[in-house]
């Protein structure tokens, strides 16, 4: 028997949210979310404002989408912690490894996500719809660092004073998209030097390990 053919409807209604997505990104993002306009967004992506309402409903929707698109890289419904990035670091044997991809990860992501992300930060101190946004967000980052503080322990290689809840708040903060922004964006950071930093920071903070470039790590 041979393979269906693509819908074609189908393939045209997601290539249409692509492009409202990315039109919804770009204007959030040198908007913001309160000046940005579904009618705006419905211009900038070339369909029509009711096309984006029967796509996403609202905005509170269509910005939770965008988001969605720029944390993970795709739109396929697969959650972080099933990406292959993960598994993979997940699986290294060497703890210092684990981290180091685990940053490298997290910086992938915040190279897609980290103005948007800002944008949702700094929209929630005001709107209570964002502020729930936020707050998932939030949660669903810790939950992403607890898995990978589990398996640090799980290695024998972190701290005896640490719990893995200590870690995974450690490791929370280390690799928030505030942070991120603070030096790469505010101090002008190079990517590359956010990463180095980072990972011996989580090395050294969370693990009994010696970071295998030294002090280089944390310049």
């Amino acid at each position: 028997m041979s393979a269906a053919k693509p819908d074609g409807r189908t393939a045209r209604a997601r290539a249409t949210r692509a492009r409202v997505t990315a039109a919804a990104t770009e204007l959030f993002v040198a908007a913001g979310y309160g000046a940005t306009s579904v009618n705006a967004i419905a211009a900038r992506a070339g369909v029509g404002e009711q096309t984006v309402y029967y796509a996403f409903g609202t905005k509170r929707a269509l910005l939770t989408a965008a988001l969605d698109v720029a944390v993970a890289g795709d739109d396929e419904p697969i959650p972080t912690l099933e990406r292959p990035w993960v598994r993979e670091a997940l699986a290294e044997p060497d703890p210092v490894e684990q981290i180091r991809r685990q940053v490298e990860g997290a910086g992938a992501i915040h190279l897609r996500a980290a103005a948007l992300l800002d944008v949702v930060r700094s929209a929630a101190a005001s709107d209570p719809d964002l502020a729930e946004v936020w707050a998932d967000n939030v949660d669903r980052r810790l939950t992403v660092q607890r898995v990978f503080a589990e398996a640090l322990a799980a290695k024998g290689a972190l701290r005896e004073e640490l719990t893995v809840e200590d870690a995974a708040d450690i490791a929370l903060a280390s690799l928030a998209p505030e942070t991120y922004n603070l030096l790469v964006t505010g101090r002008g950071w190079p990517h590359a030097r956010w990463q180095r930093w980072t990972t011996g920071a989580l090395v050294h903070h969370l693990t009994t390990r010696a970071c295998r470039n030294g002090a280089s790590a944390f310049v």
